[in-house]
């Protein structure tokens, strides 16, 4: 196995499977092709890619896109338990603007902030989803003024 590549263990179905997946839940997010690409760790204008996955070629073929597709769909889970009853919500929240990110979109957070952005917004809606059902002290959200510092450092190491 190259060190750079996923885990053996991962079948030529399943890749082609999440690249269908990943590509549809872009769709329900209403992201312009400059965002899915970013999304995924692609260069901005690599459309070519983006319409290998929509035709179900295997996505995921470096550990960095493999765990991005894994966040993402995390994401997408989380907010499917937020916002059981409210489609509209769970697929238009990638584009709201929301305190937790200072002011911007959780897409524009990622953007900011590359794979640390994308873990941000993963972190939040975990902790949120834990406060709904009581695992953490329900007066409790780390704002993003405390993620601010942390993401600073993570940027300026690259």
């Amino acid at each position: 196995m190259i060190a750079s590549s996923i885990p053996e263990n991962s079948s030529e179905v399943d890749l082609n499977r999440l690249a269908q997946m990943v590509m549809s839940l872009f769709d329900h997010w209403n992201l312009s092709s400059e965002d899915q690409a970013f999304l995924l760790g692609l260069a901005p204008g690599n459309r070519d890619a983006l319409g290998r996955y929509r035709e179900g070629a295997r996505i995921g073929t470096t550990r960095e896109e493999y765990k991005r597709v894994g966040h993402l769909l995390g994401i997408h889970r989380s907010l499917r338990l937020l916002f059981p009853r409210n489609r509209d919500v769970a697929y238009g929240w990638m584009k709201m603007c929301n305190r937790a990110f200072g002011g911007m979109t959780p897409v524009d957070a990622i953007k900011e902030y590359g794979f640390a952005g994308l873990l941000m917004v993963r972190a939040y809606l975990d902790r949120v989803e834990k406060q709904r059902i009581g695992a953490i002290n329900k007066n409790y959200l780390m704002p993003y003024s405390v993620f601010h510092p942390v993401l600073d450092a993570l940027t300026s190491i690259s």
